[in-house]
Order: structure tokens, then sequence, then C-alpha cells
């Protein structure tokens, strides 16, 4: 597992290769799709941290989305500040909030 540092960007030189993932798929506790965040500019840090978060820890609980806020570092007082801005960070505090898990799903590129 990364140790987080202060930087986002810093951050996300340590995670996996997102090449590849064509998408992540998060699901409720009935099995509900509820978010997907596309390979696409603009998401690719988030696919990147949601990727990481599937390979370590399986699922998006709370000790996931603990880790997942330290990866974004610096995106987290913002997002906490400007609900909605930061949809990917957003989801992550309420997993920490609520304690609801989602379940994740990465879909490959060549699905």
């Amino acid at each position: 597992m990364i140790q987080p540092g202060t930087s986002f960007k810093d951050n996300l030189a340590q995670l996996p290769s997102i090449e590849g993932v064509a998408r992540i798929d998060l699901f409720d506790p009935v099995g509900a799709l509820v978010a997907s965040i596309e390979n696409q500019p603009g998401k690719q840090g988030s696919l990147a941290v949601y990727h990481y978060l599937a390979g370590a820890f399986g699922a998006l609980d709370a000790d996931a989305a603990d880790h997942g806020l330290a990866l974004f570092a610096e995106h987290v007082p913002d997002a906490r500040n400007r609900p909605g801005a930061h949809p990917n960070v957003d989801r992550l505090l309420a997993i920490v909030a609520d304690g609801e898990s989602l379940s994740i799903q990465v879909v490959a590129a060549d699905q």
C-alpha cells in the first residue's frame, strides 16, 4: 500500500497504470449501479485512485474511502468547501460519514 503525500500529483505518480481500463463501475449494497468513472480527460486522476483502491481494498468501505481521501490530498478541503465540485471526492467523504460500502467493478477497455 502506498503512503500518500500532500500532493495529488505526487500521489498519482505512485499509482498503477490505468492503461487498458475503460471505466470503473460502482454498485450499492443491493447491486444497483450508482456511478461510473470513465477513462477520459478530466476523470483519469479519479479513475486511477478508484482503480488503485479496488486492487488494494477490493471494495469501497470506510477504510478504503479514508485512504482515497488521503490520495486526493489538496482536493479534499476544496471538495468540503464546494460540494459537487469534486463528485468522486464527495463520494468518498459520504462513505466515511455514513459507512455504506460500494462494490467496485473495473471494466477493461476491450469489453
